[in-house]
């Protein structure tokens, strides 16, 4: 499940633990991510890639769609290339790791312009290929991947087990300050102005809530015919 609050995503997940301590529900959090890091753990583990499946699967579609564009390098700059294609023309830096299209500085992987002047630059052998992932973020390694997800997630001991230093334990903690209600005061209490226009000039209408009323009541004002 995806969602834009991850809050949201944490909770869908934790719903049957909602009415459990809350010890309880801090172990049920660390049990269902440690399993989650153990599954992408043994997931990644098993291939075979440099980088996770779906950064090789980006590289392998940005090197198809490289094929099409054309490179120029006129002013004979090291590491700096123009790359013409689908209506576009993008200005490739290599030694800066940028592109005007503003991809290759973004996501930090190879896209289409940058796999061009790569090709350019190391033709199509053994070194364009690893340059490939050379020009890329270590963040989509594999190995990456697999120490994000190495460590330990331990579950909360009981409390008869917890080493709390004496300076804590010797601490006074006051609860929060309350602020009593005022005496009197109407919290359903609602006033509000709408003012309507007509051919003849505006008309003020006031609707008013007040403790003894249940229903708004209507004030015209004192010039009204």
């Amino acid at each position: 499940m995806m969602t834009a609050n991850i809050a949201e995503s944490l909770n869908s997940i934790l719903k049957d633990e909602w009415e459990y301590p809350l010890s309880y529900i801090f172990n049920s959090i660390a049990r269902k991510f440690g399993e989650k890091f153990r599954e992408r753990h043994a997931f990644i583990d098993s291939k075979e890639n440099k980088f996770v499946s779906y950064a090789e699967r980006i590289l392998r579609d940005n090197k198809s769609a490289s094929y099409s564009l054309y490179v120029s390098n006129r002013n004979g700059i090291l590491d700096q290339y123009m790359v013409f294609g689908n209506g576009v023309t993008a200005k490739v830096n290599l030694l800066e790791r940028s592109c005007s299209c503003r991809k290759f500085d973004l996501v930090k992987i190879s896209y289409e312009h940058a796999m061009a002047a790569l090709r350019e630059k190391y033709g199509d052998g053994e070194g364009y290929g690893n340059s490939i992932y050379e020009y890329s973020s270590p963040i989509y390694k594999a190995e990456s991947y697999l120490l994000a997800y190495l460590e330990a997630i331990n579950v909360v001991p009981l409390e008869a087990e917890w080493t709390v230093p004496q300076k804590l334990l010797d601490t006074k903690i006051s609860p929060p300050p309350t602020i009593p209600n005022l005496e009197g005061r109407n919290s359903n209490a609602l006033r509000t102005s709408v003012r309507h226009s007509s051919p003849k000039g505006g008309i003020g209408v006031q609707y008013a809530r007040n403790s003894g009323i249940k229903e708004p009541r209507v004030e015209w004002p004192s010039n009204h015919r």
